[in-house]
């Protein structure tokens, strides 16, 4: 099992930066493909960005490519997500998922952590 904690949500005004954590545990490994979804208000769950064992691969959704970038730290067992020139539409529950390489869909899931974007 791995266990996934997000940190570093918060309120920010529009334009604005903040950087997420994600601590992991348990049978963490580098080889694990780890990602980042989030959730709007009245939406579904929706991709943002991924990160490969090796960091040497990265994917954005056309909705945030250019102001988010992703980064892991596999000495640190921790997953990072810079947001910058932040959007009201960024508004949304960000959650930190990671699954072995190959798998399928993502096995482990974080609780969640608030990022509000106010006007």
């Amino acid at each position: 099992q791995v266990q996934l904690v997000e940190s570093g949500g918060g309120l920010v005004q529009a334009g604005g930066s903040l950087r997420l954590s994600c601590a992991a545990s348990g049978r963490t490994s580098s080889s694990l493909l780890m990602a980042w979804f989030r959730q709007a208000p009245g939406k579904e769950r929706e991709f943002v960005s991924a990160i490969r064992g090796t960091a040497d691969s990265t994917l954005y959704a056309n909705s945030v490519k250019g102001r988010f970038t992703i980064s892991r730290d596999n000495a640190k067992n921790t997953l990072y997500l810079q947001m910058n020139s932040l959007k009201t539409e960024d508004t949304a529950v960000y959650y930190c998922a990671a699954t072995p390489a190959g798998a399928s869909e993502y096995k482990y899931w974080g609780q969640g952590t608030l990022v509000t974007v106010s006007s």
